[in-house]
């Protein structure tokens, strides 16, 4: 059975798509630390990290690293953290989260709500900084 991040990626299901390429899909998250929390998956439904081959572990890497610059650019933040846990969705992701204290990254904190149209135009904002 399909995650339900492999289903976004094929358009089965609704996102706020940030970019993606040949490797790679990223997508805010909806239930957000912080405004610009964005998700980035490998196309490859694989679920632990470290079972990624090598290839696609760095394309992974490298394209995190072009979506964490450009939520630098649109959100005023101190720095973008990253963090892989993986326990909710069998799908490797990474989390990229704009954050000005540690607390910001604490996923036991009350997630973020914005409307669609904000969502929209938070997902443009960075993707227009790519």
């Amino acid at each position: 059975m399909s995650s339900i991040f492999t289903k976004i990626i094929q358009g089965e299901i609704p996102s706020y798509k940030v970019a993606e390429n040949e490797y790679c899909y990223a997508f805010l998250d909806i239930f957000p630390l912080t405004k610009g929390h964005v998700l980035v998956v490998p196309k490859k439904e694989v679920d632990l990290i470290w079972d990624l081959e090598a290839n696609d572990y760095r394309e992974l890497m490298s394209f995190s690293n072009k979506i964490a610059k450009a939520i630098n650019k649109s959100i005023p933040c101190e720095r973008v953290a990253m963090t892989i846990i993986g326990l909710e969705v069998p799908h490797t992701h990474v989390h990229l989260i704009p954050i000005n204290n540690v607390n910001d990254i604490n996923f036991a904190n009350e997630k973020l709500k914005f409307s669609n149209e904000e969502f929209k135009t938070i997902a443009e904002q960075i993707s227009n900084n790519l």
